[in-house]
């Protein structure tokens, strides 16, 4: 399924900042076009105040690039901008190059379910300077967001240890494509379905969904809107029981639980949406019991996420299933991931690699300079740690890894240790060469990622610090230029 023309039926080649199309504009009038550039798109902080992060959304990233291109409406309404002049701000013969181009990156990217962290490239761009430029803010878009919420989810699964997570989002999420990209981002993330029927549709995720407050207020009273529910969807009973007097409530489920049994169904369970979970859910489980319904489940929602949740937890709460919205489909406590996308290095064919670097006064803004691979170290199933390095230096027998926030934290590469390379190919020269992965395919993948780390590493609080640093060839590289660039090389 092609997601960028089913949902929107349209060119996607202005889903772009104006500077992209300035500046290629700019590097099209100069003469630059046949130039070759490398980019990288990364992220600097870990989200959450956590310890990793899941990658997420090459799927968009994969369909846009095959489909992008600009349609005749897209150069028409290019055609109307104006300059400060009052004259068109690009000019024609540009437009018209618009209109043949089709991209022909080469792009290595990490797989979708990939753990990573700060200062990894997610993904490589490699190839004519105009194309790459023209992917940074589109790749932003879709990866930044998807790789946020995965990462939540992640979370808030860790935290359920085990037990189910339904991702109920979609009336909080910020907008249509808001909500799907969320809902997909989340089962890679772990979660077992969601509430969202067109997302269940377009990606095969599995749907769950009863009745709301709305349901019982329709009626005299709450048993006989159980009794209603039950009679129209009896293979559907998890009934929502706090809309007058939560335990009142779970008393009448388990009456219209035997009236269901009676004509060969059961009771799926209860639902708490207010009120003090961790109690409810006790009183609420020994109501079940007493009634005959041991395996009726209780799902919990209200506001909950994986900290809410690790204390109804540590209290003894006896919720079953979790429903989890807000604060899950939005990154509630952090909107944005923060990725970046930067050049490291140019050329005009044959000539070599120039490297780029950008400084700063903030140490962890300072970019990597080269062609970046990661290689990620194990011993046995547990992950040691991940090296970043040039793909043209390579790692160096038995070498080093450098801190790049701390250079006196180094840590030797003993040179049996089995290492693998995260970024694959996935486009040359625009053509696809990675096969799409099936989504639950994906989540699984995390879920043995995540295995791999220590628990340190996956804490909520003051999380253990994976070791991550640069080879220390690139290291030397990166400082080289770094003093050239402040006049301070010899």
């Amino acid at each position: 399924m092609n997601i960028a023309t089913e949902l929107y039926r349209h060119s996607l080649a202005l889903l772009t900042d104006l500077y992209q199309l300035t500046m290629a504009h700019g590097y099209w009038k100069l003469g630059m076009e046949k130039q070759e550039a490398v980019f990288h798109l990364f992220y600097r902080k870990n989200p959450f105040g956590g310890g990793y992060a899941v990658a997420c959304g090459l799927a968009y990233a994969l369909d846009y690039i095959q489909s992008m291109q600009f349609a005749p409406t897209d150069l028409a309404y290019l055609a109307s901008l104006e300059g400060n002049d009052g004259k068109p701000l690009f000019d024609s013969g540009f437009l018209d190059y618009l209109g043949t181009l089709k991209l022909r990156v080469d792009v290595d990217a990490v797989p979708e379910g990939t753990v990573v962290f700060p200062h990894e490239p997610l993904v490589r761009v490699s190839g004519p300077l105009i194309d790459c430029q023209l992917m940074e803010t589109p790749l932003l878009n879709m990866i930044n967001f998807q790789t946020l919420i995965a990462t939540k989810a992640a979370r808030i699964c860790q935290a359920t240890n085990g037990e189910p997570v339904l991702e109920f989002g979609l009336r909080r999420a910020q907008g249509i494509d808001g909500s799907l990209a969320a809902t997909r981002a989340a089962f890679v993330g772990g979660c077992s379905a969601t509430s969202n029927v067109l997302a269940g549709k377009l990606f095969g995720i599995p749907v769950k969904g009863t009745h709301a407050h709305s349901w019982v207020m329709c009626f005299d009273d709450e048993l006989e809107s159980f009794v209603a529910y039950a009679e129209a969807m009896p293979n559907n009973c998890i009934f929502l029981v706090d809309t007058y007097d939560t335990l009142d409530g779970v008393r009448n489920a388990v009456e219209v639980g035997r009236r269901l049994r009676q004509r060969g169904h059961e009771m799926v369970g209860v639902r708490l949406d207010s009120g003090d979970l961790a109690y409810l859910s006790l009183e609420a489980r020994k109501i079940l019991d007493e009634g005959g319904f041991p395996q009726a489940a209780i799902v919990a929602s209200n506001d909950l996420d994986e900290k809410i949740i690790a204390s109804l937890k540590r209290q003894g709460a006896t919720i079953s299933v979790w429903g989890v919205g807000t604060k899950l489909a939005t990154g509630y406590d952090q909107p944005a991931l923060g990725g970046v996308y930067k050049l490291s290095a140019i050329r005009t064919p044959p000539e070599p690699w120039q490297y780029r670097i950008k400084l700063s006064e903030q140490a962890i803004k300072i970019n990597n300079p080269g062609i970046m691979q990661v290689r990620r170290y194990r011993q046995e199933e547990h992950y040691l740690f991940d090296v970043i390095y040039d793909q043209e230096l390579g790692v160096r027998e038995g070498g080093t890894l450098v801190d790049p926030m701390d250079m006196t934290r180094r840590r030797h590469i003993p040179p049996t240790t089995p290492g693998q390379d995260l970024l694959v190919p996935i486009f040359r020269r625009g053509v696809p060469v990675y096969q799409p992965v099936p989504l639950p395919a994906i989540q699984a993948y995390a879920k043995s990622q995540l295995a791999g780390f220590h628990a340190g590493i996956k804490r909520f609080e003051n999380p253990h610090q994976y070791p991550v640093g640069l080879e220390e060839q690139l290291f030397e590289r990166k400082t080289r230029l770094v003093l050239q660039a402040r006049g301070m090389a010899e």
